[in-house]
């Protein structure tokens, strides 16, 4: 083997006790943090959010070699990619202006809020699941499932969550698609007793609400996909409910608003406010 290699006897002996480099050791810790949070992203994490994870805890290293260990030791995000944007806008109701205009930056809190309806499938039926979106740090401030699509059980359920977790100002943009939903009578009161301004997407246009449907996007390709056919509508709540609650809002971390967690965003605004004042 060494004439065929072209290497000397000692030479191989030598490489073969000299053990692991320090390249090598530090690839295997590298890997072992990789791989603790790549677990805590329920494998869901790609290179850029777990470099950004490393980062936050003092490990320095490139994007490019994450990707590279990730690639040789067969780590990969199991988000799965279908998805259907399912929207019903066939009604004669009026319809408010678009004042969003798709500028999704904001800055403060309860200053423009984004909400989508979307269909879940369970062996008992649809499930209809309700979002309401804060666009300054992107947690979900409000939600309701329900077994039908009437705006007391959807919009208005969802909303009323709202209320109780975030202070509904004057002035504030809620922004949707030209659902009956949020075109109902009972709704659009609800938005002006409270001072907020309703804003609606154009006619088929998605990209109007495109963050608010990129949530669901994102639901579907790392939980509902994941999981399977629900076998009961409760089964489908408890599920989504943990997602939201115990992973999406606390832990996942958004590339819009600084590889943050939308909780971490919402605490880092407040401790702003507390220097300035």
């Amino acid at each position: 083997m060494c004439i065929v290699l072209g290497v000397s006897r000692s030479g191989y002996y030598k490489w073969r006790n000299r053990g692991e480099s320090n390249r090598m050791k530090e690839e295997k810790i590298l890997y072992s943090a990789i791989y603790d949070i790549y677990k805590e992203s329920r494998s869901l994490y790609g290179s850029p959010r777990i470099h950004n994870g490393l980062s936050k805890r003092g490990i320095k290293c490139s994007r490019n070699r994450v990707a590279r260990i990730m690639q040789k030791n067969g780590i990969r995000s199991k988000r799965s990619k279908r998805y259907k944007v399912t929207t019903d806008s066939k009604h004669k109701m009026p319809v408010s202006p678009n004042i969003l205009h798709r500028d999704f930056r904001t800055e403060k809190p309860n200053k423009v809020w984004v909400s989508d309806i979307t269909y879940i499938d369970t062996c008992e039926g649809w499930l209809y699941l309700t979002t309401i979106l804060d666009l300054y740090n992107r947690e979900i401030v409000g939600y309701s499932s329900s077994n039908n699509l009437y705006a007391s059980d959807t919009i208005l359920r969802a909303f009323k969550e709202a209320g109780i977790r975030r202070k509904v100002s004057s002035g504030l943009i809620f922004h949707s698609d030209r659902g009956s939903q949020y075109a109902s009578t009972a709704f659009r009161e609800k938005l002006r007793h409270s001072g907020c301004l309703q804003s609606m997407s154009g006619r088929g246009n998605c990209y109007d609400n495109a963050v608010a449907e990129s949530f669901f996007k994102t639901l579907k390709s790392e939980l509902i996909y994941q999981e399977g056919k629900y076998k009961t509508r409760k089964e489908a709540r408890m599920s989504i409910f943990e997602y939201i609650e115990c992973y999406y809002n606390s832990k996942r971390t958004h590339s819009a608003i600084e590889y943050n967690t939308p909780r971490e965003k919402l605490e880092l605004y407040y401790k702003e406010m507390e220097q300035c004042a």
